[in-house]
């Protein structure tokens, strides 16, 4: 089923395009990384596919609700005051199922808990979220995006900050979401040897787009210097 469908779209602001010429689809189960040097366009396109951003021009379908997309930023420091637990972070994400009730439900507490045993931090859960690890913060806030939807999750440059372990351990739970659950998986990544290893698609842009198509193909054309940012 088709979660997101650009058609010679453009995203920018006041009028003035950022990104052009997009043309790619996202179904569920796809697992796209999205790339390019910084300035490119990336950012400003996650804003368009978490429809916070309208098209300048072009057609842009969604096949999910607003809202429905979990979502997981770049690192940003957390304060060292900050007092919620690693558990009650995770559990966050499922705000927005809450509706007018003004208690999580028993599902959505077991939805957490198996989320983050999913992601291998059960034993975080107790955990002060500030006293985590770079690594061990982002995989509880993939938890708590898990927790708002398995059916698309969109990644900005979520290793940005971690050491390669750490990042080796996130793009691996990132995998694991993907061919476990089928969670739709669309990252913006600079690490392309990592985003070759884990994604089936690839979308590289620079204010435009340069290729869409499988992983496999596009490894093929960095080997040869097809066009991309060297």
């Amino acid at each position: 089923m088709m979660l997101i469908r650009c058609h010679d779209a453009a995203f920018g602001y006041e009028g003035k395009p950022v990104v052009s010429g997009l043309d790619f689809s996202v179904n569920e189960g796809d697992y796209l990384a999205i790339l390019g040097e910084n300035g490119a366009g990336k950012s400003t396109l996650v804003r368009g596919l978490l429809r916070l951003k309208k098209p300048l021009s072009g057609e842009v379908r969604f096949g999910f609700e607003r809202g429905e997309a979990g979502y997981l930023p770049q690192r940003t420091e957390t304060r060292r005051d900050f007092p919620a637990s690693a558990y009650e972070v995770a559990l966050s994400g499922a705000l927005n199922s809450l509706g007018a009730r003004p208690f999580y439900t028993r599902a959505a507490k077991a939805m957490a808990r198996d989320n983050m045993e999913l992601l291998g931090i059960a034993h975080l859960g107790d955990r002060r979220f500030s006293e985590l690890s770079g690594g061990e913060q982002q995989r509880t806030l993939l938890a708590r995006a898990l927790c708002a939807t398995k059916r698309l999750i969109v990644l900005d440059e979520p290793t940005a900050g971690l050491d390669m372990e750490a990042a080796e351990e996130l793009y691996r739970s990132i995998a694991r979401l993907n061919s476990q659950l089928g969670t739709a998986i669309v990252m913006v990544s600079h690490d392309v040897p990592s985003a070759l290893k884990y994604a089936g698609l690839v979308l590289h842009l620079r204010h435009r787009q340069l290729f869409f198509g499988p992983a496999g193909e596009y490894a093929k054309l960095d080997m040869n210097g097809g066009g991309k940012d060297r």
